[in-house]
């Protein structure tokens, strides 16, 4: 069974999986400090310096914070800024994996030669003999 886990474990596609995990998490890191650090605040400051990450909604009474680290410790919050944070964020990554998706498709269309037109194939005897009879009946 040992042998087994380590063969499945060797093979290219479980590495490769994990190769992309490692770095999908990397990735996520960037993408979610351009969109936290740099693009939020410039589209809140478009807005009128509004600051998406402290945009919630008290589900109870007694939440009267002004940020929501502070609500979050009174109360339930819906924390509705942080969610349009994570959209902002999700439309990055699928842009650019829509991209690099594209780009490999390209290449990988570029890389595979084109066929060669086939060769008609050669008419049958038969067919050939009556071709001939009805071109000698027509003359």
């Amino acid at each position: 069974m040992l042998n087994e886990f380590k063969e499945f474990i060797a093979k290219g596609n479980v590495m490769d999986l994990a190769v992309g995990v490692i770095i999908g998490g990397a990735f996520a890191l960037i993408t979610k400090s351009l969109v936290d650090d740099i693009i939020m605040p410039i589209v809140g400051a478009i807005f009128g310096g509004l600051d998406f990450s402290n945009y919630f909604v008290g589900l109870s009474g007694g939440v009267t914070a002004g940020t929501l680290d502070a609500a979050k410790e009174q109360g339930a919050v819906l924390a509705y800024g942080s969610f349009i944070t994570v959209i902002v964020n999700f439309i990055i990554i699928a842009f650019i994996i829509f991209m690099l998706v594209r780009y490999v498709n390209r290449v990988k269309a570029n890389m595979e030669e084109p066929e060669a037109p086939a060769e008609p194939e050669a008419t049958p005897a038969d067919i050939q003999l009556l071709t001939e009879i009805r071109d000698a009946l027509k003359k």
